[in-house]
């Protein structure tokens, strides 16, 4: 059953995992993926199309889909932050500020924390996103593997002045201003595969992180 991003209908009453900030390194986001100073330099992995068996698939073939590139736009509205991403035609409710029944788009105080519902990773390639516009952000990520726990997510927190190079099956789930709207250049692998985890169904709670 295909998620419903702009109206996840999520259920009431949920609890809140808190993340760890991290500040955003070489060292720290090792397996997670790298810091980019130049996006023109950056090259985006492809991974070849997987075997139905025990016969490979041809090593001169699978891997020739392409890449695809945009403005990955991340915008809060009150209570509620909202993403658009052009190179896949996506659009989503990313995060919240406060508990979902109680967020409002009536408002343009900052928020002090966001509230993440869901997060996916990509099997079919990696992903960048790079500031077109200075200030921090934040990225929440976690290592592969499907059995992914709330407890395995770590936010974190970029200066603004390099992106974000994700590996192909890293969990993340967009990139989080503090504030208003930002916008980043966005390239991926072109099959957009997302493999997705729904932390409100799962888990029954939400992933929190405090942001100033």
């Amino acid at each position: 059953m295909a998620i419903d991003y702009l109206h996840p209908d999520l259920p009431l009453g949920l609890a809140r995992t808190r993340m760890p900030v991290r500040a955003a390194t070489h060292a720290a986001l090792e397996g997670y993926g790298t810091l980019v100073d130049d996006p023109a330099q950056c090259h985006i992995e492809i991974v070849r199309w997987r075997a139905q068996g025990w016969r490979p698939v041809d090593d001169d073939t699978g891997d020739q889909g392409g890449t695809t590139e945009g403005v990955f736009v991340s915008e809060w509205k009150g209570d509620v932050l909202f993403g658009r991403n052009d190179a896949v035609g996506g659009s989503y409710i990313l995060a919240y500020a406060t508990d979902p029944e109680r967020a409002s788009i009536e408002h343009e105080r900052a928020p002090d924390r966001m509230l993440l519902w869901h997060a996916n990773y990509h099997p079919d390639g990696g992903q960048i996103f790079f500031p077109l516009e200075p200030g921090p952000f934040f990225v929440p990520l976690a290592l592969p593997g499907d059995d992914v726990k709330p407890e395995n997510f770590v936010c974190f927190r970029f200066d603004g002045r390099q992106g974000l190079y994700i590996h192909p099956d890293v969990w993340h789930d967009g990139v989080f201003g503090l504030s208003g709207s930002r916008r980043f250049f966005d390239k991926q692998g072109a099959i957009h595969a997302r493999v997705s985890v729904d932390f409100a169904r799962e888990f029954g709670c939400l992933l929190e992180a405090l942001i100033e």
